[in-house]
């Protein structure tokens, strides 16, 4: 089984390259959902977070108070690095036995799609055969962003400046799907990848 990661800036399109890989029947393993499921009541991630950033981050029912924490890393750059460190950890040990899990099923599928918008940052790449970067320009990312949010532009492009830049990506890539166009176009590019990794199980 192949291990695929994939990755982009925020507004490239990576969840609709997601979508698309999902309508194949392919495997998707979502960073995201673990990193939410980490924080979680009871988790020794949650734990460490609040060692790191104390009691106030909880919410009287032991739950993680996100809105606070949320406050705290995006008025804190050292506190976002922070939370990362913690974090990452966790999130890689976790990919690992989702994919371990999915090698050891009956119905062993051709390749698995991990998503990981961190994925150049945090230096997952020892993980995978390959590496699809969602590309589009910085001008499409904000504009798609301000469209689908409603986040003002000076917040997006703070978002931009702390995830990896165009080129640090591309360098990372074994593939680049091109999202500067339409839905259908970047469709036909996952269909393309798809049958390659299918053939090459």
């Amino acid at each position: 089984m192949l291990k695929v990661g994939l990755t982009g800036g925020i507004g490239s399109g990576k969840s609709t390259t997601v979508d698309a890989f999902r309508v194949l029947g392919v495997p998707i393993i979502d960073a995201d959902q673990i990193a939410k499921n980490s924080v979680k009541k009871g988790q020794p991630a949650l734990t460490e977070i609040v060692k790191r950033f104390g009691d106030e981050i909880l919410l009287r029912s032991g739950e993680l108070n996100r809105q606070i924490l949320k406050h705290q890393i995006f008025s804190n750059s050292k506190s976002l690095a922070a939370l990362e460190e913690i974090l990452h950890p966790h999130i890689k040990v976790t990919i690992l036995q989702k994919i371990k899990a999915l090698e050891s099923s009956e119905n062993l599928p051709p390749y698995v799609i991990v998503d990981i918008p961190l994925l150049v940052e945090k230096n997952y790449q020892d993980i995978f055969d390959h590496i699809i970067v969602v590309d589009c320009s910085t001008k499409q990312q904000i504009k798609r962003v301000i469209q689908r949010d409603g986040m003002d532009e000076i917040s997006i492009k703070k978002i931009i400046r702390q995830q990896a830049g165009r080129d640090q990506r591309k360098q990372a890539a074994s593939h680049i799907l091109d999202n500067s166009k339409d839905v259908e176009g970047l469709t036909r590019q996952v269909n393309q990848l798809h049958q390659r990794f299918v053939s090459e199980k």
